[in-house]
């Protein structure tokens, strides 16, 4: 057997090699999104505990703005709704890129004719 591997099977590896590159952004993108989730639960739990007319301050870029706890915590609802929206995109992402590379690599051994290990 030569060592020039045929186009196909170069092909074959390339598609795997980006599949698996995606998967790997796919999993630090929902790692990244679930600290964010849980540090704005955290937050959320943490306005609970005070009182409806207690000082609060938000940051924004580089300042820390007065503001009122109510509307902080609405704030934090709709960013916590959206976190959790964007983390359930990335899990069937995140499947998605598991399906094909598996599908992939079950092509990928059918065309080196290694057999399937079940």
């Amino acid at each position: 057997m030569s060592s020039e591997l045929p186009p196909q099977i170069k092909n074959q590896l390339a598609q795997l090699q980006q599949i698996q590159q995606q998967a790997q952004a796919i999993i630090a993108q929902k790692n990244q999104v679930e600290i964010t989730l849980k540090e704005t639960e955290l937050a959320l739990e943490e306005l609970e505990k005070l009182d409806t007319d207690a000082v609060v301050y938000r940051a924004i870029g580089d300042l820390l703005i007065k503001t009122e706890r109510d509307k902080t915590k609405e704030v934090l609802k709709e960013k916590k709704d959206t976190l959790d929206l964007r983390l359930q995109t990335l899990a069937r992402q995140e499947e998605r890129a598991q399906t094909r590379f598996q599908q992939l690599q079950e092509q990928l051994k059918q065309a080196i004719g290694t057999p399937s290990a079940q």
